[in-house]
């Protein structure tokens, strides 16, 4: 299944993507679970989604995409995890994950504007796979991380690089109001056979900026489930995303920022395309 959230006519809704077209859960499941976060942490939330065949049918040109988890829990963000990145910044290979966190308001849903802010113009792109988590754990082992997946998406960290660089924490840069974005819907795991044979793809204005398979990671999904749940609990809707490969547009020569005007995608086939423009604040 393709699940995302959306609002229509001013209602905040989830649903089933299918095609050009999306079911509207929410309208008739929303006794049981107001939102898509609540849904994924019932036992039963993603069977009922399943089996729903009597609910509006809405046109996805009808709806204004959210985040796919509007009101996650917590995301975290891996850094310097693609082997390649890590080669461009010039940095030692970390010997533990490098996780700094992204706040609900700091990102956007599919086809809404990124927003340029007005302190800075190194406005940076990172094309990343987002992993959703669908069950609640602490202390999982590695074998076992995978059960924890609810499934699949793309996030754009969009980093504002001289506030990233400010001090050796990352909060700042990674957090202006609506500079990443994150979508366009989950697509459950058993949609995907083998994660770490995707290939992820990031487009400024339809050049391809990055490029590289997921087996470029340096810690593997299971390893991230497996260090993180080490200190803190894994909730329903949580988000984990996994990293950037190199290509970003501060270690180029000169630096490639976005600018107002620009449109950014990140596409990894079997999920799907998430596309912004770019608005000045």
């Amino acid at each position: 299944m393709k699940i995302a959230s959306f609002i229509h006519d001013g209602r905040r809704s989830y649903g089933v993507v299918d095609g050009d077209t999306v079911l509207d859960a929410g309208a008739v499941l929303d006794h049981k679970y107001v939102d898509l976060r609540s849904l994924l942490a019932s036992n039963d939330g993603l069977a009922d989604l399943a089996k729903l065949t009597i609910a509006p049918r809405l046109n996805t040109e009808d709806v204004e995409w959210l985040p796919v988890i509007p009101n996650p829990d917590k995301v975290l963000c891996v850094g310097l995890n693609y082997l390649k990145h890590i080669i461009e910044t010039g940095r030692e290979t970390p010997k533990h994950p490098t996780l700094f966190t992204r706040f609900a308001s700091a990102q956007v849903g599919h086809e809404h504007p990124m927003i340029l802010p007005k302190a800075s113009a190194n406005f940076d792109f990172e094309g990343e796979l987002a992993v959703v988590i669908g069950k609640a754990g602490r202390h999982i082992s590695k074998e076992n991380a995978m059960a924890h997946v609810a499934g699949y998406s793309l996030f754009n960290d969009g980093s504002i690089r001289d506030w990233q660089r400010h001090t050796l924490q990352f909060t700042a840069g990674k957090n202006f109001v609506g500079s990443g974005s994150f979508g366009p819907w989950i697509v459950t795991k058993d949609e995907i056979a083998n994660v770490d044979k995707l290939v992820l793809e990031t487009r400024l204005n339809g050049e391809v900026v990055q490029r590289e398979g997921i087996d470029d990671l340096l810690f593997k999904i299971p390893d991230l489930i497996e260090y993180i749940s080490t200190f803190t609990e894994l909730l329903p809707g949580d988000v984990i995303a996994t990293g950037t490969p190199g290509g970003v547009g501060a270690f180029r020569t000169p630096p490639l920022w976005m600018q107002s005007g620009d449109v950014i995608e990140v596409e990894v086939e079997g999920i799907g395309i998430l596309r912004n423009s770019i608005k000045s604040e």
